[in-house]
């Protein structure tokens, strides 16, 4: 009767020990770095109401992202898990719950805070280092070659030409420029945050 019963209750206990914090681990300045960079201001006005996660329309799709989550993380000082995942850079800045949060978070704006603190640390997944250097390559995501241009001259329309010098300039100015991001080719992706377990 041991067997079956007693791997069951093994991994039930497994499972138990995987969720839990163990606080030594936490770094407790972590809210406070967040606070004075911009956007993460009123972030610790979060009393986990729920409300950025029910209106958000990419919590609706994965439940990767969750708001809600992503700042009890932060505020709890799990700074590397909330730095190095991928959930941050999930946000697509509806507002929709900037304008329906009771307390005023502005999440879109603190997800831009989490992400710059995780650009200046180096960060950022794979799809952004390669928009980086496509940016820098073409002066947009992508190229414009002689069949967009002759389409273009098919309906009346100007050609587009590459001005990839200015954009470049305001990558470098920015400090993404290619290179400054991590090589995309030899890192490859970023592993999947998705089946880590975060606090609920």
């Amino acid at each position: 009767m041991g067997g079956a019963g007693a791997g069951v209750r093994d991994k039930e206990v497994a499972e138990r020990k995987a969720k839990i914090i163990d606080v030594s681990e936490l770094q407790h300045g972590f809210r406070d770095e967040i606070a004075v960079e911009p956007g993460g201001e009123r972030f610790m006005r979060c009393f986990s109401c729920g409300t950025c996660v029910a209106g958000c329309p990419v919590a609706g799709t994965t439940e990767r992202y969750n708001p809600r989550r992503i700042v009890r993380m932060a505020l709890l000082g799990m700074r590397d898990e909330v730095l190095t995942s991928e959930f941050v850079w999930l946000c697509s800045a509806c507002y929709t719950c900037y304008e329906r949060c009771p307390q005023d978070v502005h999440i879109p704006e603190l997800m831009n805070a989490i992400r710059n603190i995780a650009v200046r640390e180096g960060h950022v997944p794979a799809a952004f280092r390669v928009q980086a250097e496509l940016l820098s390559e073409h002066g947009r995501l992508y190229e414009i070659t002689s069949f967009e241009n002759e389409r273009r001259a098919g309906q009346g329309l100007p050609p587009i030409e590459e001005r990839a010098e200015d954009v470049r300039r305001i990558l470098v100015t920015e400090g993404v420029a290619p290179g400054s991001l991590g090589d995309v080719r030899s890192q490859g992706e970023t592993p999947d945050d998705g089946d880590q377990e975060e606090p609920r």
